[in-house]
């Protein structure tokens, strides 16, 4: 498979987002889970440990939409 990097970077926007929510709904239709590479597994497991030893040190899912909005409206 040859695929040309300059060609897909120079691709306007809404032609790249249609390839990514391609790909992205082809990685879900298979059949077996997608492997989940070590460091991603280690990230995950810092993270939790973080947060145990300190609840405070993250926001609320409402807080995060709420910065999401406010984003949005500027």
């Amino acid at each position: 498979m040859s695929i040309n990097r300059a060609e897909l970077l120079a691709l306007p926007i809404e032609a790249k987002l249609e390839l990514v929510e391609l790909l992205w709904d082809n990685l879900g239709d298979q059949p077996s889970p997608l492997p989940i590479p070590p460091w991603a597994i280690a990230q995950a497991k810092q993270r939790q440990n973080e947060m145990k030893a300190d609840p405070t040190s993250g926001v609320s899912q409402q807080e995060i939409w709420r910065r999401v909005a406010e984003h949005r409206n500027g």
